[in-house]
């Protein structure tokens, strides 16, 4: 049995190691400081520790770079990179002096700073800061950057190697490489494109009968019926779906102070695999986003799917506890600019709320004049927030109502006069015992004379707590309707005025609404907006109109990255100056110009890319390439890469067949109860739904701050931000859980069970298949032989039928843990 258990280790440490590379993350330090610190200092500690205030407290101040660095009386602030010195991380922390001193900040707030510490404290800060003053950016200049220039289709470019290219897009590339002295890599083989195209468009490995099909099929229109069928398939908008998930920052709770469960959520991640299943055009995706309130519809059926689709603007993760309702405001306001601007333009137009921006033509007015057409939206997430009495609550009357049948499932109870009766006087009931805010109730007490011992405020703040809970658990037991969404609709219309260093307290000149002007053309109509109307229709035709120099580029750079692992511009989400330049702008040119032409037709531009030479090349390492071009910007070789989580769980489950195709109804958040936010006492923690369903993993709800251990393994993006490039790390933590997880386990010995059902089979023919299903591949000689030398083993050590599933099942987990399979060549 030592023998055995040699072998096995040693078997499966070889698969472990096999070709594993190494990959770094960027930090995007600078976006993240204006994005996640400079707000937060801007808000809480500016005013005794800022430039304006008349002493600083502790002797140092907080609103430049030196000063956070330098600290004062107590020694440096911030040490960069190192998160155990300094004493602005222990004050955050309560850890003896408290800071700031109004209340502890959300541990996701503070987790922020360590983060930004522990990249070396990136700030752009520079010198004394100045007194606020109009903005004086040369709008005009910065129209002459490459990203605001309209595209351009280019000329086909003529190259020495005629028949390698079979289409624009390889001459485009081979243009370029031949320029650079490089040469493309030879082609991959036939089995390689075909794991690589059905992991890159469905998430999914081949199966090795379509395997076997493809390479039987020796037409030259082999290629072009797999991308068609793959295209077609479900499975597409599943996996392209959650591409767009990740910029959209999918949750299904609010996450932060108060992390109330959003239940209605799922319905826009539905629309958004819709939309790619049905190849919606992208202009038309943009609008619906956006402005589907407001936009004409034909059915009912129509109707709401353009209500569905404003939920992209009710998804933040906003701070309920924040006790500031102008600062809550704002901040919803910020949120959903970031999320439009980084989405559709990748610029990052939420740097420019407290300064113009510090390196795109971006005044500050711009950010104000967006601002003004998200304050005149309301937003409907189903959350309500009391912040002066600490309240959260979840409201159904702050939702959007959709033109379904009730009671048609779970909500049955709705077509009962009597329960229906019961249900709304409890609504009423918890709106009654929420509209006499504590504070109303205090100062009536305190007005009246006829008492002689006033009511004790703990006392009473307990009792209104108590009767609300109460009411919301007898609420629980009514399922929640399934006629509601989250949504927006249109509010108040009203301008802004420009927020000094973004304090909603400090206000200058009102700004009408309207956009970012760089990315405007002088004399443009046709987007005008009227006094009664918020200006996000208007908004929503400028970001899609073709004249827009962005948006069709940053789609087609964000499809491009996604089949091969790498933008044309690295930083998908940041186009501005911060950003890399394109490797190719002709390529880029060409991608964003042809998916206009093509009626924003998504799953076109997908088509021509994957039929392209380019992407049918092999990840083969060529030295003198690797010495001209280390970083493969300029594509002479497919890159190899790690899959996402979602696609190593879902061929696990696939391959063990287990793998469920069928969309849920709804989500299990529905079932969750409204009583208590998540984390809060007992029964309120969710359970690891990556393990305990059997959907594909798009369908897996995601609660912020709540991930699956396995979502946290293989680097899930961070749900509260606009994530349209994916960290990837390579760490011993996942081959260990590949190892470890009795989950895993599960999928292999599920597997082994199918395998041995199989009549008639020799271990040698079960073996080919367990490669196939794993590894789309057959093995070599020697691993062929490696593995019947195991398996021989565990026969002759014990017998029994049991065993004989154990060792197979052993073997199948080896390759799920192999760097092979976890990656795509």
């Amino acid at each position: 049995m030592r023998l055995l258990l040699g072998f096995f280790s040693n078997f499966l440490f070889f698969q472990l190691l096999l070709g594993q590379p190494s990959e770094t993350p960027s930090s995007g330090g600078i976006e993240f400081f204006e994005t996640k610190i400079r707000p937060v200092l801007a808000k809480h500690c500016y005013a005794c520790h800022g430039s304006g205030s008349k002493n600083a407290m502790g002797g140092f101040f907080l609103d430049t770079r030196e000063g956070i660095r330098k600290g004062g009386n107590s020694g440096p602030a911030v040490v960069p990179g190192d998160i155990q010195a300094g004493t602005l991380l222990a004050a955050l922390r309560y850890e003896g002096r408290k800071m700031p001193p109004s209340g502890k900040l959300p541990d996701s707030v503070i987790a922020d700073f360590e983060k930004w510490i522990a990249m070396g404290a990136p700030d752009p800060r520079d010198g004394k800061p100045a007194n606020w003053k109009e903005s004086v950016v040369n709008v005009e200049e910065g129209r002459k950057y490459w990203a605001f220039q309209n595209p351009v289709k280019p000329a086909i470019p003529k190259v020495k190697h005629s028949k390698w290219p079979l289409g624009v897009i390889d001459q485009l590339v081979l243009a370029q490489l031949e320029s650079k002295g490089l040469e493309p890599a030879p082609d991959a083989d036939r089995a390689t494109w075909l794991r690589r195209v059905t992991l890159d468009l469905t998430g999914l490995v081949p199966t090795p009968e379509q395997m076997q099909a493809f390479l039987a099929d020796r037409s030259p229109l082999a290629w072009e019926r797999v991308v068609d069928k793959l295209l077609a398939s479900p499975q597409f908008g599943e996996r392209w779906g959650r591409h767009w998930l990740d910029v959209a920052r999918y949750a299904e709770s609010v996450g932060r102070g108060r992390n109330y469960v959003m239940p209605y959520a799922w319905r826009y991640r539905d629309w958004v695999i819709d939309a790619f299943n049905q190849d919606k055009p992208y202009d038309r995706f943009i609008l619906e986003q956006l402005a589907g309130d407001l936009l004409p519809a034909s059915t009912p059926e129509e109707r709401n799917r353009n209500l569905i689709a404003t939920g992209f603007l009710a998804l933040g993760s906003h701070d309920l506890i924040e006790q500031n309702a102008d600062m809550f405001r704002m901040d919803v306001v910020d949120e959903q600019i970031n999320a439009t601007s980084r989405a559709f333009l990748a610029l990052t137009v939420g740097c420019a709320r407290c300064h113009d921006h510090k390196f795109d033509p971006i005044p500050t007015a711009d950010y104000y004049a967006m601002a003004g057409i998200f304050r005149s939206t309301e937003m409907l997430s189903g959350l309500q927030r009391r912040p002066r009495d600490n309240v959260s609550y979840f409201n159904l009357n702050l939702l959007v109502k959709l033109d379904l049948p009730a009671g048609t499932g779970k909500d049955s109870w709705m077509l009962d006069p009597v329960k229906q009766r019961r249900w709304e006087e409890l609504l009423a009931a918890v709106d009654e015992a929420r509209s006499a805010p504590l504070r109303a109730i205090l100062k009536k007490t305190a007005a009246s004379a006829s008492r002689p011992v006033m009511q004790n405020p703990v006392q009473t703040a307990a009792k209104l707590r108590q009767q609300v809970l109460q009411l919301l658990r007898e609420l629980d037991e009514f399922p929640l309707p399934r006629n509601l969404a989250m949504g927006v609709r249109e509010g108040r219309p009203h301008d802004v005025e420009i927020h000094i260093k973004g304090d909603p307290n400090v206000l200058d000149r009102r700004v009408p609404r309207g956009f970012v002007q760089v990315v405007s053309r002088p004399g443009e109509t046709g987007f005008e907006i009227g006094p009664n109307e918020s200006g996000r229709l208007q908004l929503a035709r400028w970001l899609a109109r073709k004249e827009n120099p962005l948006t069709a580029r940053v789609m087609a750079n964000r499809i491009w990255h996604h089949l091969f692992g790498q933008g044309i511009v690295p930083t998908v989400d940041n186009f501005g100056k911060m950003g890399e330049p394109p490797s190719n702008p002709k390529l880029l040119d060409y991608l964003a110009v042809r998916f206009m032409e093509q009626n924003w037709s998504t799953k076109k531009l997908i088509r021509e890319i994957v039929l392209s030479r380019t992407y049918r090349i092999s990840t083969a390492h060529q030295e003198r390439n690797h010495r001209l071009d280390p970083d493969n910007r300029y594509f002479w070789r497919q890159n190899r890469r790690r899959l996402e989580v979602e696609a190593i769980r879902d061929s696990l489950l696939f391959i063990a067949g287990k793998l469920d195709f069928t969309r849920p109804q709804e989500s299990p958040v529905m079932e969750f109860s409204r009583a208590f936010d998540l984390g809060r006492g007992r029964g309120t923690y969710p359970k690891d739904y990556a393990v305990s369903v059997n959907w594909r993993s798009v369908y897996v709800p995601v609660i912020r701050n709540f991930l699956p251990q396995m979502w946290e393994a293989f680097d899930f993006p961070e749900p509260s931000e606009t994530k349209g490039r994916r960290e990837v790390t390579t760490v011993p933590t996942q081959a260990l859980f590949l190892v470890n997880s009795p989950w895993v386990m599960d999928q292999a010995k599920a597997a082994a069970e199918t395998l041995l059902a199989q009549p008639q089979a020799s271990g040698r023919e079960r073996i080919q298949q367990v490669y196939r299903q794993v590894l789309s591949r057959d093995p070599t000689p020697h691993e062929l032989d490696q593995a019947l030398a195991f398996l021989d083993a565990m026969r002759s050590s014990q017998s029994h039928e049991a065993d004989q599933k154990s060792a197979w099942a052993r073997f199948y987990q080896a390759l799920f843990a192999s760097a092979e399979f976890r990656y795509r060549s």
